[in-house]
Parts: structure tokens; sequence; C-alpha cells
């Protein structure tokens, strides 16, 4: 069953909403943060990583977002560029507005954090006046990352943008993607995520950010089936929920469930592996896929980013997250992801 549908003819197939900022991973890891004094620069960002990821498996790509006026800035640029992203509505943000940084931590396999640096950040500059319905209506899907909520003017930029796909007949992705940096408090990231989540035909996130996002709902944690009842009863068709190292499931529409696991792989870092999903896992509803084998593949370049010293970096082709399932498949089974 097709449970989202896209439209064949619009150029793009996907333009996510969001930040773009700057990643500093150290070189010289195992180590605590304040031990480290090598860091490599990487472009960041859920929706900066999300555009790249499905450039590189060979879809249409653009991107709305405010980037600093310098140097940085044109790093952005000229990243998108060279994966052939389209940055005609990638804009300056006002002079004294700069990236995002975040300097990560990696302690050892798979034990790591992250440290963000958001004061007067670009990305939150994007206002109503940059969002243009054609471009909007260009597009096949629509991703929202909720980070883009968390002020103004961004915030009502975002909605503006939703309201406009739903216009327009666009596929609305939400990618709850929470950060604590710029909310003021949980009752305002309540608010916001829930509306986003009622405008949306899909929504990926983890057990806690829904739990945040259903805190004005309801008197005490919901169970997964019940969230996922909330928001396909609000009109989503998809609610993805992640529990990390224990895998995901999707719930659908029609009343289904499928659940599927993470690949075993030694990893290098726990962030970076949910872009990856997010990318392959819509390439593959894109591609008309089933819902278990769309899980599967984003399911497995998730598992290849957090081994990847990267993010942006090391998303994968078509043929690596397809030679890499078919070796994993061969070492552990069949079922290594779907038992």
């Amino acid at each position: 069953m097709a449970y989202l549908t896209f439209d064949p003819a619009r150029p793009f197939d996907v333009i996510p909403l969001g930040r773009a900022a700057i990643d500093l991973n150290p070189v010289d890891i195992p180590a605590p943060l304040q031990d480290c004094h090598t860091f490599k620069k990487y472009l960041g960002g859920s929706p900066a990583n999300i555009a790249v990821g499905l450039a590189r498996l060979g879809k249409k790509v653009g991107f709305i977002g405010k980037v600093s006026a310098d140097a940085f800035g044109q790093f952005i640029r000229d990243f998108f560029t060279r994966d052939g992203i389209d940055i005609s509505h990638v804009t300056d943000a006002p002079a004294g507005h700069s990236l995002g940084l975040t300097f990560t931590e990696i302690l050892g396999p798979g034990q790591s954090s992250i440290l963000m640096y958001r004061t007067l950040a670009a990305d939150l500059q994007l206002d109503v006046e940059d969002i243009d319905v054609a471009y909007i209506a260009a597009a096949k899907v629509l991703v929202i990352s909720g980070t883009a909520l968390a002020a103004s003017p961004s915030r009502e930029a975002a909605l503006k943008a939703m309201a406009l796909a739903r216009k327009v007949g666009t596929t609305i992705v939400f990618d709850i993607d929470y950060r604590s940096y710029t909310w003021k408090n949980s009752d305002e990231i309540a608010l916001y995520y829930s509306l986003a989540a009622r405008n949306s035909q899909m929504v990926l996130g983890s057990r806690e950010e829904y739990d945040l996002m259903e805190r004005l709902m309801v008197d005490a944690p919901s169970s997964d089936a019940e969230t996922a009842g909330r928001w396909l009863g609000a009109g989503n068709r998809i609610v993805v929920i992640k529990h990390g190292k224990e895998g995901s499931t999707a719930y659908t529409a029609d009343g289904q469930n499928f659940r599927i696991k993470p690949f075993p792989v030694n990893a290098t870092k726990g962030f970076g592996g949910g872009d990856g999903y997010a990318s392959a896992l819509l390439y593959g509803l894109l591609e008309g896929w089933t819902i278990l084998d769309a899980l599967e593949f984003g399911s497995a370049s998730a598992s290849m980013l957090v081994a990847a010293h990267s993010c942006a970096d090391a998303m994968p082709s078509v043929d690596a997250i397809q030679s890499f399932i078919k070796a994993e498949k061969a070492r552990y089974g069949d079922s290594v992801a779907r038992g």
C-alpha cells in the first residue's frame, strides 16, 4: 500500500527547511572534550544532513534556510553545490548572526555527546518573506525540522511553509529533531511541535521527543501504540518512533506496524545516524518501496553513519547501502534487522 503519494511531474524530490550548521568533530579520540586539541570541520545540522543524504542517493534536492554572511556561510553553499543541491533559497542572515557551531565529544564506541553554540543563530532568522510558494510547489516532499520552530522569525516561516505545502499538495514530513538550545520552556515545545504534527503527513521522532510533544495532551507518558494512534488520528499517514539501539517502528494509517532493528556495527559515535535513517527511509518511500524495505534501507544508512567520523561527509550512495545490507545479511542472516 502506498501511504504517501508524490507528484512525478515535480522537479524537486525533497526540500528540507531549517538549519545548516558547522560540526567540529575531534580527531584525537577517544577523549573528553576538554582534552581534545584537533578538530575536523564538517557540514552539520539535521535538515542539511538529510539534504546531503538524499542528494547522495540520487534525488533532486533543494533547501530553504539562512546562513551567515561570511566564510562559514560560503562553506555551506559550496558543500551543497558540490552535491548538486539547489541553493537558490539559501540566503544570508542579517549582519551579526552566525552559523551554529557543534563541538562533539567522542569518548569511545557509541559514547558521545554534543555541545552546541547557537547564540544569534543564522538559521533562526529565516523569515516569512523567504518562503516562496512556487518553490514549495516544485517539490514532492517538504521536510520541516523541529528546531526551526524554536524561535521567531524562523517559527513563523516554517509554519507558513507548511500551510503553503498543504495548499499546493506537497507532502510534509515533520522531523521532530529536538535540541534543548533556544527553546524557552517545555510548554512552548509541546505547543509548536503538536501544531506541526497536526499538519504533516509523516512524523519521525524518538520516544523522548514524542513525550515532549504530548506533555500538554496527556497526564502520563503514552505507549508507542497510543502515540501512533494519536498522530495518525490527526491526519498523518506514517508515524515513526525511534528507540536508538533498540530499533524503530513505523505505524501506518491502515493500522499496521513495522519494526526494524539496527545493523550490528562498531559505532564510533552516537549521533548522525538519525539523519542517515531519515534520508534513506525517504528515498525508499519516494521509490515506491514497501515500508519494511524502506525502513531496512534507513536502518542500514544509520548504522553506517554511526560507524563513521562525520555525518554529512559520510552519507552513502545507493550502491554502498545495498552492499552493506548484503554483507551484513551474509554474516548475520537475512533477519538481522527485521527479526
